[in-house]
């Protein structure tokens, strides 16, 4: 009896191992005998997944590994044909031909690809019916009081596919189709109700669509990264970009929020984590760097993410971590102290004006020979008036260079030469500094105020900067 029950485990251990976790067979009437390529999507890339050899016009892709969900694409001579869907049910058949894949597309055996390409071919349908008036839409020459009798009807095949795909949704929530669908599909706002007091309440509509703004969009369904649209990185840079205020920490706080919700799945998981950090690695607003420190000190630094991370790449993202720390925008800047063109010892820290400008360039750096004449206008024309100096470090390490800089450009300012240096740490360490020229406000404390500004916009941010400290001063003595 005994070893009666070990081989029928040995049996059934044999056969889950042999046994195939996707098949999906096609058959393509036109095609001659080749190889063809399984496809798909993940984020902003491609990837091939499994190869066929066409023989008859039939082919088969199958695996012992499951396919995971999303939208896929078959690859012929390094064109790619055209989109299918991969939900639940991975063993099905396509049958179609080569004059036009999509209408004469036959699905057997998966519901959500039949829906798939219905929804395609009626889409198609819809389009040629209304390519008459689109036609006249975008006819130029026409007013657009000519044009409204065909807007009213265009809107009419719009509301047409509006109302199928709604129902493609409610019938069958569960399919990559649908949720492919509800992607794209904006929240709708409802109007502000009225306060107690009669007034409209000014902030409900926003308060509404951030409440809203994922209703159709599952953060934890990794079946979202492979879409043929990045649907997944554009939802949450509009959402985090668009509905709040650029300020780190509130960016921070809803993020975490987020992965919480996104930890369900491991996949989404390190996704949504790692696309955050790498929208903020080089921000385009000043300051929001921080966030991609907080998030590498609570996901990386913490261990949380080793279930995925590579040695190699945890240490880049420490590294950059390390570099924007030291400089972020609200700590005390680092003294420099650096030998300048007689080979005498200058400390930044000696400036005592109410600015200090550090200036970080490269003798050889095109941009630098663009942006050194601008700055040396605006320090003759608003030193009295902002009462700053600028703190000028060389990258490269010869003197020979940045003194003929220095009298080229005819530079009034301190320079020095970064790499003689009487600290130990190199100044790149302490400001991020990855291209030239690269520009730091520090206030008289030496705390770092801006960063990164290029020359024209140095006016007008130490004015309003001076203008905030004179009202925030007038409003505590008023308090």
């Amino acid at each position: 009896m005994k070893r009666f029950l070990l081989i029928t485990l040995l049996t059934v251990a044999v056969a889950a191992q042999s046994q195939n976790l996707y098949k999906i067979e096609f058959k393509i009437k036109g095609w001659k005998d080749t190889t063809v390529y399984l496809g798909s999507y993940y984020d902003e890339s491609t990837l091939l997944r499994d190869t066929a050899k066409v023989k008859n016009e039939q082919f088969v892709f199958d695996g012992k590994k499951p396919l995971a969900q999303g939208v896929y694409f078959l690859v012929l001579n390094k064109t790619k044909l055209f989109d299918f869907v991969v939900g639940h049910n991975t063993f099905f058949s396509m049958e179609t031909n080569s004059d036009d894949y999509v209408r004469n597309m036959v699905v057997k055996g998966d519901e959500d690809n039949k829906i798939f390409f219905e929804n395609l071919k009626f889409i198609g349908q819809m389009s040629k019916e209304a390519e008459p008036f689109i036609k006249i839409l975008q006819d130029s020459t026409l007013k657009e009081d000519q044009k409204k009798p065909a807007r009213e009807e265009f809107s009419k095949f719009n509301d047409k596919v509006v109302a199928y795909q709604k129902g493609i949704v409610e019938k069958y929530p569960q399919t990559i189709t649908a949720k492919l669908i509800k992607a794209t599909q904006q929240i709708e706002v409802p109007a502000p109700p009225k306060k107690a007091d009669g007034s409209i309440d000014s902030t409900f509509q926003l308060r509404y669509y951030r409440q809203h703004f994922f209703d159709n969009f599952d953060l934890a369904d990794d079946a979202l990264i492979r879409m043929p649209r990045p649907f997944y990185k554009e939802k949450v840079k509009e959402y985090l970009e668009k509905l709040f205020l650029p300020a780190p920490d509130t960016i921070t706080k809803e993020i975490n929020r987020l992965a919480a919700i996104t930890k369900k799945n491991q996949e989404t998981y390190k996704f949504f984590v790692y696309n955050c950090m790498t929208m903020y690695a080089q921000p385009e607003i000043m300051g929001l760097d921080e966030v991609f420190v907080n998030l590498y000190d609570k996901y990386y630094a913490s261990n949380e993410m080793d279930f995925w991370i590579t040695a190699p790449v945890k240490k880049n993202l420490k590294d950059h971590a390390d570099k924007i720390r030291s400089s972020m925008i609200g700590r005390t800047g680092a003294n420099l102290i650096m030998q300048d063109q007689n080979l005498q010892p200058r400390s930044m820290y000696d400036i005592k004006n109410k600015y200090t400008i550090l200036y970080i360039f490269d003798p050889d750096c095109g941009h630098c020979r663009e942006e050194t004449p601008k700055l040396v206008d605006f320090y003759n024309k608003s030193k009295a008036k902002y009462n700053f100096e600028v703190y000028a470090v060389a990258a490269d390490s010869s003197l020979a260079k940045m003194k003929n800089f220095i009298k080229e450009f005819k530079t009034p300012w301190i320079t020095v030469n970064g790499p003689r240096s009487y600290i130990k740490e190199h100044y790149s360490k302490l400001y991020h500094s990855e291209t030239t020229p690269t520009i730091y406000i520090l206030d008289d404390k030496k705390k770092i105020i801006a960063k990164k500004l290029p020359v024209k916009q140095l006016d007008e941010f130490l004015s309003k900067h001076e203008r905030f400290e004179k009202m925030k001063k007038t409003s505590g003595k008023g308090s």
